[in-house]
């Protein structure tokens, strides 16, 4: 199985998912809850992420995640819906509510 490490700051934890597994794995991938997913469709906004590293990694942005994105105000960064995201290879991001 290729796993991809993905490092979720401010708490420098570090897990390891399959290759192409979206970032709500993290709910069954660790007892810890950093990421607080809330509807997982991209609809509420609860699991907004900053990429600190390896913003390609985490697959491509659509339209409709950016729109919502920038309509919560959160542009001119490496914002993302982690609920949207899927690990393809290392990255490091940092939960916004943790901002």
């Amino acid at each position: 199985m290729d796993l991809k490490k993905l490092t979720l700051m401010p708490y420098g934890l570090e897990v390891q998912l399959p290759a192409g597994s979206p970032l709500t794995d993290l709910e069954r991938g660790t007892s810890q809850r950093v990421i607080p997913f809330g509807c997982q469709q991209g609809a509420c906004g609860a699991c907004v992420i900053e990429v600190l590293d390896g913003f390609d990694a985490l697959g491509e942005m659509d339209p409709e995640e950016a729109d919502f994105l920038e309509d919560l105000g959160q542009t001119g960064g490496n914002y993302r819906l982690a609920c949207q995201c899927r690990l393809m290879s290392a990255a490091t991001v940092r939960v916004a509510d943790a901002l």
